[in-house]
């Protein structure tokens, strides 16, 4: 069994506060991932769908779970169906959830085997007069995969088309959104393996060590704090390299005087951390280096104090906005003209947002348009980008918005001063 650190009164939490927002009579059906194939017999590394995950906490392929508050039968108001395993596949594959175990993980009592589900569930629907489907509605997908979901998607319409369809996606966006504490407490513990990688690759990086020698002392220090590995793919940018957003080659030689621009983060039990930090590969900031440094990490600083309850998406970026004006201005890469002209001036050194939920998804749902709430967690990650000079720096940590007061920084204890850097990589 995936030891999350959750217990099942988690799941069975999010399960009561899921089914409350249901139409009358609804049924709601979750599928997990498949295991997606790479060619010949080679598949990846499977991953479970988050919304599953975050109703039962179960992390195995070929999982299904029916809500169905309504039903006649209590035993059917919650059912999970999992693998149903044999002595082969426990030699070929390891060990598949029993019946007690997936109740044991979930706090479900009806569990069924996968095969029964199409014939339970036929039985059920027609009962219903709403059905919800679980679509990916997140603000950044981009799904050209037929997922196991969209197969029973198109089966279920087949099979009901007179049925009334409604979307659980706009529900767990909202529900998601914000942490319980025990999700709180995941993520921090993601950071805090975050926070050894960094400090592991702090005494590591000197001219001449290769970016995908630096992922490696990542990955080591990750999977050896019980960690799955990376929450997203690693950039690990020397150089140059630090002006391209999503550089994740990592395939280039450090050299003196550049600027490593490193957005890393762990996993731990399915909740991602999100770090960026960027350190002078010679252990020494020059003198332009540390103004733009500084710069970010006063943008940074001053962009979480905004982060505060009933704080709107878009006018916490003009905000944000305004304060990279004002640093770019000092640091002459732009004028006041050019924000008189064209209040987005700043967008030519800065192009990205600075914040985004983090989650189970390491851009985890929210609804942008809501004001934002206490025990939503978001990232803040400013940068200036100056191709023409040969670097980027961004700065980014983990935030909790606070009913009242400044976010708590799940990332405090990572090092971001620029002389503690230096003191570190020097001592």
């Amino acid at each position: 069994m995936q030891k999350t650190g959750l217990s099942q009164s988690v799941f069975e939490f999010n399960r009561k506060r899921f089914v409350q927002q249901l139409k009358p009579n609804s049924i709601a059906v979750f599928n997990s991932n498949d295991i997606y194939p790479i060619s010949a017999d080679s598949t990846h590394p499977f991953e479970q769908h988050r919304d599953i995950f975050y109703l039962t906490g179960i992390d195995q392929e070929e999982t299904t779970l029916i809500l169905y508050p309504d039903a006649e039968n209590p035993a059917h108001r919650e059912i999970v169906f999992v693998r149903k395993t044999n002595p082969q596949i426990a030699v070929w594959e390891g060990h598949k959830l029993t019946a007690k175990e997936a109740t044991m993980v979930s706090g479900i009592k009806t569990v069924y085997w996968a095969d029964t589900f199409e014939q339970v569930f036929m039985d059920l629907a027609r009962h219903s007069e709403h059905i919800y489907i679980n679509t990916n509605e997140h603000y950044r997908a981009k799904v050209e995969t037929e997922t196991r979901e969209d197969r029973f998607i198109k089966w279920c319409k087949e099979l009901f088309p007179y049925q009334k369809y409604e979307k659980s996606n706009f529900i767990l966006q909202r529900l998601r959104s914000v942490k319980a504490p025990e999700e709180i407490a995941q993520i921090k513990h993601a950071c805090s393996i975050t926070e050894k990688g960094f400090r592991r690759v702090l005494g590591f990086v000197k001219p001449g060590v290769w970016e995908y020698e630096i992922q490696a002392e990542y990955a080591h220090e990750f999977l050896r704090n019980r960690s799955k590995g990376f929450a997203y793919t690693p950039i690990i940018a020397s150089g140059s390299n630090s002006n391209v957003l999503h550089y994740i080659e990592n395939n280039q030689q450090c050299q003196n005087g550049e600027l490593l621009l490193m957005d890393v983060g762990a996993e731990f039990g399915n909740y991602a951390s999100d770090m960026t930090r960027t350190i002078p590969v010679s252990g020494r900031f020059s003198t332009r280096q540390r103004a733009v440094y500084n710069a970010v990490l006063n943008v940074k600083n001053e962009a979480t104090k905004l982060l505060v309850p009933g704080t709107l998406w878009k006018a916490y970026h003009k905000e944000v906005g305004k304060l990279m004006s004002s640093a770019l201005i000092d640091l002459e890469l732009i004028t006041k003209k050019d924000v008189l002209t064209n209040s987005e001036a700043y967008k030519t050194y800065f192009m990205h947002g600075t914040s985004h939920h983090l989650g189970l998804d390491t851009h985890d749902y929210g609804l942008l348009d809501e004001p934002m709430q206490p025990n939503m967690v978001f990232t803040v990650e400013p940068g200036i980008y100056i191709p023409k000079e040969g670097f980027g720096i961004r700065l980014e940590d983990d935030v909790v918005v606070q009913a009242s007061g400044a976010p708590i920084n799940l990332m405090a204890n990572i090092p971001i001063d620029p002389d503690e850097i230096e003191g570190l990589m020097n001592g």
